[in-house]
């Protein structure tokens, strides 16, 4: 028998703390590679790594209290793919504590290395090119998390996950945000991993799009079966 999943209330405290911790590693470590180098590559390099790391780590202490989210696409992508589970009022509480999340560890990052927070991005990111890239990196992002779960190794994630993050911050032109949430968190950081609040809805609609199309492969590679041991919709509602 399954265990019941703890409550509302502190999944979704699970889900504003590890995304604020996500943001802060990711915007923190731009701006101190902004502070180490010059070189583009050296700074792409080490907050790829750092956000990597970090998202790994994440995953892995958050995954067994909210499964670690992190992220509005990965909330809603498995919502739809386990909808007949019925815990379609987890999505708008997810969302908003994910949200929330990410404008905090903005500006945690910022106070910690004497900025002041809350100043807007100056670097636009609405290029077309871009937002194909994000588009591509966010439908990967949920192929990997579809397929995981779809196969039965959903306990790969916290390594699966951020190896993917951490290639695709180099192989997509818009350097992998994939995350809303985080996108809008970033928008308050003026630095090297920040993006000016007007590309904010271009890139969310990119990551959108992403998800759709990252579902879509999901079900051409995959089905619609479920991994073995995932229990039906009458089990989820016995055990859920």
């Amino acid at each position: 028998m399954r265990m019941s999943p703890p409550a509302l209330p502190r999944r979704a405290a699970a889900e504003f703390v590890g995304t604020a911790a996500l943001v802060a590693v990711v915007v923190g470590s731009g701006i101190r590679a902004d502070s180490l180098s010059q070189d583009i590559g050296v700074r792409l390099l080490a907050n790829a790594a750092a956000s990597a790391l970090g998202l790994g780590l994440l995953i892995a202490l958050i995954g067994p209290l909210s499964g670690a989210h992190l992220n509005p696409v990965v909330t809603l992508s498995e919502w739809w793919s386990r909808r007949h589970e019925g815990k379609g009022r987890d999505v708008p509480v997810y969302i908003a504590a994910q949200l929330a999340g990410a404008v905090a560890g903005a500006l945690l990052a910022e106070a910690m290395f004497g900025r002041a927070p809350g100043s807007w991005s100056t670097g636009p990111r609405a290029d077309p090119h871009l937002l194909l890239g994000e588009a591509v990196a966010t439908a990967g992002l949920v192929l990997v998390v579809q397929g995981l779960r779809r196969i039965g190794r959903p306990g790969l994630a916290p390594v699966a996950v951020a190896a993917y993050i951490g290639a695709a911050i180099w192989f997509t032109s818009s350097g992998a945000f994939a995350n809303p949430a985080a996108t809008l968190g970033r928008s308050l950081s003026d630095s090297f991993t920040g993006i000016a609040p007007a590309s904010v809805p271009a890139f969310a609609a990119a990551q959108l799009l992403g998800m759709l199309l990252g579902m879509g492969l999901a079900g051409v590679l995959y089905g619609t079966s479920r991994a073995p041991g995932e229990p039906n919709a009458g089990e989820a509602r016995r055990t859920g």
